[in-house]
């Protein structure tokens, strides 16, 4: 990278996150034999941070951790991951935001998180790290920390000349400040529903209905429908959808995060919306289907 590079900002979460390997999940009240475990950084906002990265961006991530092993390790992976964490605070009398995700023999998986430090995010935060956020610049923010936080990271960068990205994940409602800063609204299918209010999203074709009518209340939507492919309309009348690239599942996690970061970098970059959502398909394939080892 250089630093003409373009820049996405990440302001949001980090979480350390503690895989299970299992056959199946369980149900309420059962006890299930896994076969593995193991750590991994994650967090939607540091995933989305390394995956810009990866993607030729400069990325800057601003977060929160504590100063425990868990933050350490955050941090580090951060730096491996060529992405600037100077505007990353450490916290105290909180531990760092941290997860359990439990896998499924087909690769699926459910997730349990604790916030912790990301909850502690704020306009400091965004103040401290005022350098980052400049013209053609791109923000991604997460549903993982505070709204008030994300309206505030959202302002900074509309008053500096960028552009704003919501992966509004986990789904919630968002307050009317946040709606109305926001200039790309990315959602996987069940969040798509929980926003919109829509019928169940399991089509192509119904995510697209869906990004449609989102496209009332933003600029662009992108509504992900897994291994179906990934909708987009936007608020003009454009409306299109790409088909997922069909490889062999090993595991869909952080794929959403992969495809966010990469879309985040393309943007940047100043690639139109179809372009940028074809490289950001292409690469959450390429995660969906490398073991985790690679």
């Amino acid at each position: 990278m250089t630093p003409a590079s373009p820049s996405v900002v990440v302001f949001g979460s980090l979480h350390y996150d503690i895989m299970v390997q299992g056959p199946a999940r369980p149900r309420k009240g059962e006890t299930v034999t896994g076969e593995r475990w193991y750590p991994k950084c994650g967090g939607k906002g540091g995933n989305q941070a390394i995956s810009a990265a990866k993607a030729g961006a400069r990325s800057s991530m601003i977060g929160a951790v504590a100063a425990d092993d868990f933050g350490r390790a955050l941090t580090d992976n951060l730096a491996a991951g060529n992405v600037d964490h100077r505007f990353v605070k450490t916290v105290s009398g909180v531990g760092s935001g941290m997860s359990v995700a439990i896998f499924d023999s087909e690769g699926d998986y459910g997730a349990v998180i604790v916030s912790g430090s990301n909850l502690t995010l704020g306009q400091a935060d965004v103040d401290a790290a005022a350098e980052v956020f400049e013209a053609g610049g791109v923000l991604v923010l997460q549903n993982e920390v505070p709204d008030h936080a994300n309206v505030a990271a959202a302002r900074a960068m509309k008053a500096a000349g960028g552009t704003v990205v919501l992966n509004a994940a986990p789904a919630r409602e968002l307050s009317n400040d946040l709606t109305a800063l926001v200039d790309v609204l990315v959602v996987n299918a069940i969040e798509a529903e929980q926003l919109g209010k829509v019928a169940v999203v399991d089509t192509l074709e119904g995510a697209l209905d869906a990004a449609r009518q989102l496209a009332q209340q933003y600029p662009t939507v992108v509504v992900t429908a897994g291994g179906d492919g990934v909708a987009c309309a936007t608020d003009v009348g454009e409306a299109f959808s790409i088909e997922a690239i069909k490889v062999e599942l090993v595991s869909t996690h952080g794929a959403g995060d992969e495809f966010t970061g990469v879309l985040a970098a393309g943007l940047a970059r100043g690639s139109a919306i179809r372009a940028a959502l074809e490289a950001a398909n292409r690469a959450a394939a390429v995660l969906v289907s490398t073991p985790r080892a690679e």
